[in-house]
């Protein structure tokens, strides 16, 4: 089978198993999945989606939570990994949104990577979810399923993101990083990948890896 073949295939198998598919992580408006996503690293998003009802209700607006007492605003992310950094990171990210952009977020990923604790992951999530900018999202479900599918042998996300960019289409990114994403989460799991149950089987090079 041709690679090309191969690859449409895997998208109509993706689109069929995850229509529609968008970021678990809950959210209201653009700086809410920003600041949710900065959260996420190194951290699932069920646990971000249980401290934000109460970070969101308390700082309502860019300026609330680039004016907060960044002890008060540690104290509901304390369960989240690494909270000081992170509250750190979404207090100086919303005095650069303050300062910067009239506290909107930026729609582009060179603007946005100058938040403090924004890469190109976080940016990608916000520009693909909330301004509909194609991107591609690596994050470790991504990493995983592109090597194991076969569509990289890089270890480097961006070089990652590259391969999958010359590889999908780009109508196809962001949906492609989130049907991904969701494969990971329920059927191609890093320690013990369910291979018998998975609909991609017959195009993966590197079941069980």
């Amino acid at each position: 089978m041709l690679e090309k073949q191969r690859i449409q295939r895997i998208l109509k198998i993706l689109n069929h198993l995850y229509l529609k598919p968008v970021t678990a992580l809950q959210y209201t408006h653009p700086h809410e999945l920003l600041f949710s996503t900065i959260l996420s690293a190194q951290c699932t998003d069920k646990q971000v989606n249980k401290v934000t009802p109460a970070l969101f209700a308390k700082y309502k607006t860019v300026q609330d939570f680039a004016e907060a007492d960044l002890k008060d605003l540690e104290k509901l992310i304390r369960s989240i990994g690494f909270f000081r950094s992170k509250a750190l990171a979404i207090q100086s990210s919303a005095r650069t949104l303050m300062e910067k952009f009239k506290g909107k977020v930026p729609q582009t990923l060179e603007e946005l990577t100058q938040l403090r604790g924004v890469g190109r992951k976080t940016a990608n999530v916000v520009l693909g979810d909330v301004f509909k900018v194609a991107g591609v999202v690596v994050d470790t479900h991504v990493k995983r399923l592109a090597y194991r599918l076969g569509l990289t042998e890089n270890t480097d996300p961006v070089k990652i993101e590259q391969d999958l960019m010359k590889l999908i289409p780009k109508k196809n990114w962001t949906a492609f990083s989130h049907q991904l994403i969701l494969h990971g989460r329920a059927v191609c799991k890093a320690r013990r990948p369910w291979c018998g149950e998975c609909e991609l089987k017959a195009l993966c090079p590197k079941k069980g890896v």
